[in-house]
């Protein structure tokens, strides 16, 4: 089969590899979908240590079971495996479990190819009338609810009903997606790069700003990085909440005194739970998180192009979707 091969700093290659052979519990899917992931993107640029070269990335995917039981069966993919029987697993949170597996992680090789092996479980069936690429964000858009649940869950009711997501990328924008769904009306997303701020605002009917002013009962940060950690913590207002999700950097930026002597809450969140993950696809499947038309396209011959756009900022969709088949 194709797949596209993650072989050094900045170096992919599309060539052939074996097909991978599902094991007992699990089904062989034929990828229609496969999303680029910030996270791709950090072991693209060398900077995971889980995701060593020679690897295949990619683990927002969707696409039709081949052969066994469910055969032709759409579906998309829970790509994070838990063991089912620790501490956090039988109390519902299944995406701290020690023994957490995800693809695109060795020894489980990712999505950016024709086909992967799933388990059974974490093959969410998608109905007709929602087309695959579409799909394919059920991931993305899953990280970003779990995010929007817990910090809405520690939001003190007499706080503000106001939220900054600071990040337009894919993970930004579902969780301003998510917060609406979940009952926030008054979000703004600060996006720095003019032409995504341009296509959220066109495309995607959402109010954006370069930077965050003002002070917001819930900072979302959708980048991780010193600067905006920086600028979470003194957009929260008093009694506010912050959710950090991204993994841009590792450290620097949060004003620990300001959030004490405010009583500012911090909660890092990580991937989703399985219940987040089909919560997530009624949501998708039900029109509650809009038209999902703010990605783009593209064969994964020229998945290696994809990347190298991302990386110099030449790509305004908050989402490139690679089609192993094109």
């Amino acid at each position: 089969m194709k797949a596209m091969v993650y072989e050094g700093v900045e170096t992919l290659a599309v060539r052939d590899v074996s097909k991978p052979q599902p094991s007992a519990g699990q089904s062989l899917v034929r990828v229609s979908s496969a999303g680029i992931c910030g996270s791709d993107m950090h072991a693209y640029l060398g900077h995971d240590a889980r995701r060593p070269a020679p690897l295949i990335l990619g683990h927002e995917a969707a696409g039709v079971i081949e052969g066994g039981a469910r055969d032709g069966t759409r579906v998309t993919i829970n790509p994070l495996v838990s063991c089912g029987t620790c501490q956090a697993c039988l109390s519902g949170r299944e995406n701290l479990c020690p023994e957490r597996m995800i693809i695109s992680m060795p020894p489980r090789e990712g999505a950016f190819a024709q086909y992967v092996a799933m388990r059974d479980d974490n093959l969410v069936e998608v109905p007709d009338a929602v087309p695959l690429d579409k799909a394919a964000l059920a991931e993305p858009l899953a990280v970003s609810w779990h995010s929007a649940r817990l910090g809405l869950a520690a939001l003190d009711p007499g706080a503000t009903r106001t939220a900054l997501v600071l990040g337009g990328g894919a993970i930004g924008l579902a969780a301003a997606l998510a917060l609406r769904a979940q009952g926030i009306e008054d979000v703004t997303i600060a996006e720095p790069n003019k032409a995504r701020r341009s296509f959220l605002e066109y495309q995607c009917d959402e109010a954006c700003v370069p930077a965050g002013t003002g002070q917001y009962g819930l900072v979302i940060d959708a980048v991780g990085y010193a600067a905006t950690r920086s600028a979470a913590s003194a957009l929260a207002e008093p009694g506010g909440v912050i959710v950090h999700i991204g993994l841009g950097e590792d450290t620097g930026g949060l004003d620990v005194r300001r959030m004490t002597l405010q009583e500012i809450t911090f909660i890092g969140t990580y991937a989703y739970t399985p219940q987040d993950f089909r919560d997530t696809c009624a949501a998708m499947f039900d029109g509650r998180l809009g038209p999902l038309d703010w990605t783009e396209q593209r064969p994964l011959s020229a998945g290696p192009e994809a990347f190298a756009d991302l990386r110099a900022s030449r790509v305004a969709a908050p989402k490139i979707i690679l089609d192993p088949w094109a």
